[in-house]
């Protein structure tokens, strides 16, 4: 197994300790994509960066009708890969819509994230989770405070922080229907979580995340270190958020009339692969680590409304 750098559930107690890797790599190879130096400057400093209307309005009618067909396909769906409210039918989570073979699989090589993606982490990339994100009006549960890293870390072997997620909302992000909250800065400080990793945990943790989540003093010791800021990921349909992997974030439960839809890549270094977990236990299932058939995406600057429909693609069953 390799070095633990970023040990963590090995004790009863939580542990914070200062990153070891780079947050923007600045690598020179990659230093022709779309962000400027402010924006490779910001991401640095507050672990995120939020692009609104990245996407024209004919792009975002299409992304809309994709997302109402893929909703529709999988409503009745008992696939692994569906995830469910707790305590309703509703839709939680589509996993790995990266492979539908159609518009989704097309989107995750668009050159406008992708480039961007690239040049955050200074190396090819590759996408190692996708999945689409729905939170009902009135019903929409909430996610607790968690970093993606310390789970990908222990639970799927991902070594070093060196991937970020973008989050392309689909639906218009408001102060009340549930956004993504994040903690500006926490992307410098890894928090290592208290208790040990129940088999299987992912069965239980996609609908309520309760093992790798930080404990209530390093929260407030992230959020004092932030200067009592909570930043939230607002913005019309087709903006486009950008969050390292290390970023503590989190939403709250959806109690207005309004769903809140956002399609999740997860671009990881090709130079980041992923090997045995930390913990010691077995791979969590592809859908949610991909570990095949890696090869790096090569960005293709097509216009949304280009891309051929997956209206006709397969349900997952």
């Amino acid at each position: 197994m390799a070095t633990d750098r970023y040990p963590s559930r090995h004790h009863a107690e939580a542990s914070i300790t200062e990153r070891k890797d780079p947050v923007a790599y600045r690598n020179p190879d990659f230093s022709d994509g779309p962000l400027t130096k402010a924006d490779e400057d910001f991401y640095d400093e507050n672990g995120y960066l939020l692009f609104e209307n990245l996407f024209e309005p004919d792009e975002i009618k299409t992304m809309i009708k994709e997302l109402k067909h893929t909703m529709e396909r999988n409503q009745e769906s008992d696939s692994v890969e569906v995830i469910k409210e707790p305590e309703s039918n509703d839709i939680r989570t589509v996993f790995e819509i990266h492979k539908d073979s159609g518009f989704f699989e097309s989107l995750a090589q668009n050159d406008r994230i992708v480039s961007a993606a690239q040049q955050l982490l200074g190396s090819e990339v590759y996408i190692t989770q996708s999945r689409i994100n729905f939170k009902p009006g009135f019903k929409g549960k909430e996610f607790y405070w968690h970093s993606d890293f310390e789970t990908w870390h222990v639970e799927d072997g991902m070594p070093d922080m060196r991937a970020v997620s973008c989050s392309i909302v689909l639906t218009d992000n408001y102060e009340f229907n549930g956004p993504l909250m994040l903690v500006p800065g926490s992307q410098k400080w890894y928090i290592s979580c208290p208790g040990e990793t129940p088999k299987d945990n992912y069965k239980s943790s996609l609908q309520k995340q309760e093992s790798g989540v930080p404990d209530n003093d390093s929260m407030s010791w992230l959020v004092d270190k932030a200067g009592g800021r909570i930043d939230r990921a607002t913005g019309p349909a087709g903006s486009v958020l950008f969050f390292d992997c290390n970023t503590m974030h989190g939403s709250s439960g959806n109690i207005s009339p309004y769903a809140r839809s956002n399609v999740f890549f997860v671009f990881n270094s090709i130079e980041n692969k992923l090997t045995h977990p930390f913990s010691g236990q077995p791979p969590r299932p592809e859908f949610l680590a991909n570990r095949e058939n890696i090869k790096p995406i090569t960005p293709q600057p097509v216009k949304l409304t280009d891309i051929p429909s997956t209206t006709t693609s397969k349900t997952k069953s």
